[in-house]
């Protein structure tokens, strides 16, 4: 499995952000986002994503998606600036 780098080259790009490139059936890395109360025992998790939800005032900007960790199975709501990878699909 292959993950993009983006490397940069020290100029200014307006570029999209990558959470709009987000569809269901991929698989991305999620900044971790601590709920109050738990252990800062891991940065980043990586999940299987299942719906991708749109913005009220234009549905097809995702902000929102549902996305199975594919460690625990858990099903989780993120919202779209925690997805910091989308990991390449390799047949």
């Amino acid at each position: 499995m292959s993950m993009a780098v983006d490397h940069g080259t020290g100029e200014q790009h307006s570029e999209a952000p990558l959470f709009l490139n987000v569809m269901p059936g991929m698989t991305v890395i999620v900044r971790h986002d601590y709920l109050t109360g738990e252990t800062h025992d891991k940065d980043w998790w990586m999940g299987h994503v299942i719906h991708c939800g749109g913005a009220a005032r234009e549905p097809s900007m995702h902000n929102l998606f549902q996305i199975a960790d594919v460690d625990s199975g858990e099903i989780r709501w993120v919202n779209a600036d925690l997805v910091t990878h989308i990991l390449s699909q390799s047949l």
